[in-house]
């Protein structure tokens, strides 16, 4: 069985597409496979619109990727408008995903989003490509503030979205759980910068951006680790690098209970299935019945 339980929130599958690589989800499901996935997360939105980094905005630096976008997005009212009656022709779990410049944006949102028919909200307190400079989720005080506004504004189920990048995971993690997050999403990208040395421009017009992609997977497990290892009472969506049912298995392993795809929609956008193929096949050769028998199961040396 590959359903898996995210706190309180049942799953029909263990993976969960990526916020920001599959769209508003209604247009990806055009050309993806969203029945593999147990929910898909939709692209991040703000109160007010957003016009996001001017170009160039990606960067492929081989074996990963750079994204400066700065959460270009319509705003809340007309998301909601114009895809929000078209999420139910969606073949899995769409949640909503929140962003703002302070607590009380964050949560004007997810009362919005609410009004919809997503499923869940997931609190974008780690996006590295915004203006304003450093992230909510890097200081333990500003997340929690954040997520506890959030919680007062819908009765949905909320992700804490954090980041690679603090120098205390574990910290931000139990600050966001208790201040009422169901789950947290561990992680997203890492800083990064990239150069064309034919023109010796930066690869991104703001410099420095969100790096994803395979290399990363190992940032990612670190985190999903130590975080269930010091919470083990913590829901975990481990998401980072993944390509292959053998990364869902090692995320699960690490302790996450469900696994977020993501950059690997813009190559593969049919993946899903794929992936799931490969789960199965390692489940049967292991004859593992539950998904749940490899949540948190690695062994020690």
């Amino acid at each position: 069985m590959i359903a898996t339980r995210l706190g309180g929130y049942d799953l029909k599958s263990p993976l969960v597409a990526s916020c920001g690589t599959v769209g508003s989800v209604v247009d990806f499901a055009g050309v993806g496979d969203l029945t593999a996935y147990g929910a898909a997360v939709a692209k991040s939105v703000s109160g007010t619109p957003w016009a996001g980094r001017k170009p160039p905005r990606m960067g492929s630096t081989g074996a990963g990727m750079l994204n400066g976008i700065g959460i270009q997005n319509p705003g809340v009212v007309r998301w909601a408008a114009d895809v929000g009656p078209q999420l139910e022709s969606v073949p899995t779990d769409v949640w909503g995903s929140a962003v703002g410049k302070n607590a009380a944006e964050f949560a004007e949102v997810a009362a919005k989003l609410s009004g919809t028919t997503v499923r869940a909200i997931e609190v974008n307190l780690s996006c590295p490509n915004l203006e304003s400079g450093r992230m909510f989720a890097l200081d333990a005080k500003a997340a929690a503030e954040v997520v506890a506004e959030v919680r007062q504004s819908t009765e949905l189920p909320i992700g804490a979205k954090l980041t690679p990048n603090s120098e205390d995971i574990v910290s931000i993690a139990d600050a966001v759980a208790t201040a009422g997050a169901d789950w947290v999403v561990l992680g997203n990208t890492v800083w990064g910068a990239g150069f064309d040395i034919e023109t010796r421009r930066p690869l991104l017009s703001g410099v420095v951006g969100g790096y994803s992609g395979s290399p990363i997977k190992p940032i990612a497990l670190r985190c999903v680790w130590e975080v269930s290892q010091a919470l083990p009472g913590l829901a975990i969506i481990g998401s980072g690098g993944v390509t292959s049912g053998s990364d869902v298995v090692e995320f699960l392993l690490a302790g996450a209970s469900a696994v977020g795809v993501g950059t690997v929609h813009f190559a593969s956008p049919r993946i899903g299935g794929r992936i799931i193929t490969q789960l199965r096949r390692y489940m049967s050769k292991h004859r593992i019945a539950d998904i749940a028998e490899l949540v948190g199961a690695a062994e020690p040396w």
